[in-house]
């Protein structure tokens, strides 16, 4: 036999509302009219429950106070300081003391019938049972507004400054079971940004020639966007599926192993043009600087302007002489080539040659 006393399932009434219906009276309507009766009458002996609780805590509350008077009252009678005013006091609060006595008696006698009514009251289907716990999950995703282009560049730089060496230790990673385990412990680094900073990191390995690191790092990269594809694919968060993708990846599978590897390849040619176009656009910015320091007075680059002066005027420019002005210059282009030579800075003349030369040239055109 077990210690478990099923006696006091012997005599259980559950109240129902639907015992009894009238033919005259729709049974639907006499249903919720018993139901609600049946609620009001509930919530009143429920209220009345709490308002004897309420009564016997103030009234206990009272008593404590009334006795703490008559503490203090008897102890100052005790000290010697009587006289009728307090004789009279102390009377009062004994008189007091003892009706709340009373009251505290009556409050708890009238709280012990009300629970045995209650324990006495038939189970219905709103008594019989009660929720443990009520929890309701919905399983979506919000709804968020749409990020302005600031946004998410703040936000990419401060994912970048907050996990960029993570992410770094990540590219390093060789082997499939060291991946999915860092992955385990930093889950936050499956996603977008992640996967882009990635591709940024082998360009610049590939600028400084690390070939070697680049390669690596793009595996990594591929490794990242094949776990965000997946995640597409499957409608879920990319951090739930990581793992999906390490079980098909070392289960050998012929077909999803060469997809990655023909990624992988298409990755490498991608880095590698985008390095290439990006030293070339380095060298042109230097070469351009390197113009806008040499420019002359009249913003000519001398290079330039050198190599478009006629052969003569390449040996003028050598001899450094008063002929370059009287034999090259007075050809037809003279001022032309001269202009140019000075705004470029190839010729400073000083202020009286310059004077007599173009008097010399208009004095020929006239």
């Amino acid at each position: 036999m077990s210690g478990i006393d099923y006696s006091v399932w012997d005599h259980i009434y559950v109240s129902d509302d639907e015992d009894v219906t009238c033919p005259f009276v729709d049974t639907p309507s006499l249903f919720r009219m018993r139901h609600r009766s049946r609620l009001e009458k509930m919530v009143e002996f429920q209220q009345r429950g709490e308002d004897l609780e309420t009564s016997f805590a103030e009234c206990r509350r009272l008593l404590e106070e009334a006795q703490g008077r008559l503490a203090y009252l008897e102890e100052r009678m005790r000290e010697g300081d009587e006289d009728k005013e307090r004789e009279a006091e102390l009377k009062k609060v004994q008189t007091e003391i003892k009706k709340l006595k009373q009251d505290e008696k009556s409050f708890e006698k009238l709280l012990e019938e009300h629970r045995k009514e209650e324990k006495k009251l038939p189970w219905n289907v709103d008594t019989i049972s009660k929720d443990g716990f009520s929890k309701s999950v919905l399983n979506f995703k919000p709804l968020s507004k749409e990020e302005t282009g600031e946004e998410k560049v703040g936000n990419h730089k401060n994912f970048l400054g907050k996990y960029g060496k993570e992410i770094k230790l990540f590219g390093m990673l060789r082997r499939w079971d060291d991946s999915q385990q860092y992955l385990s412990d930093h889950p936050h680094l499956v996603c977008e940004e992640t996967a882009n900073y990635l591709v940024v990191i082998c360009i610049e390995y590939e600028i400084d020639e690390k070939h070697a690191l680049m390669e690596q790092v793009a595996h990594q990269a591929i490794v990242m966007q094949f776990i965000l594809d997946l995640a597409r694919t499957l409608k879920v968060d990319p951090r739930g599926c990581f793992r999906q993708f390490f079980s098909k990846i070392k289960t050998l599978d012929k077909l999803y192993q060469d997809a990655f590897e023909h990624e992988l390849e298409m990755l490498k040619e991608r880095v590698r043009s985008s390095a290439q176009t990006r030293m070339e656009n380095a060298v042109k910015e230097l070469e351009e600087e390197e113009i806008q320091k040499r420019l002359g007075p009249g913003c000519l680059d001398p290079v330039e302007v050198y190599e478009s002066l006629p052969k003569v005027g390449h040996t003028c420019r050598h001899t450094l002489e008063r002929i370059l002005e009287q034999q090259f210059f007075m050809q037809t282009s003279r001022k032309y080539h001269l202009k140019r030579c000075i705004d470029s800075g190839l010729w400073v003349p000083d202020s009286r040659g310059d004077e007599d030369g173009e008097e010399d040239g208009d004095q020929e055109e006239d």
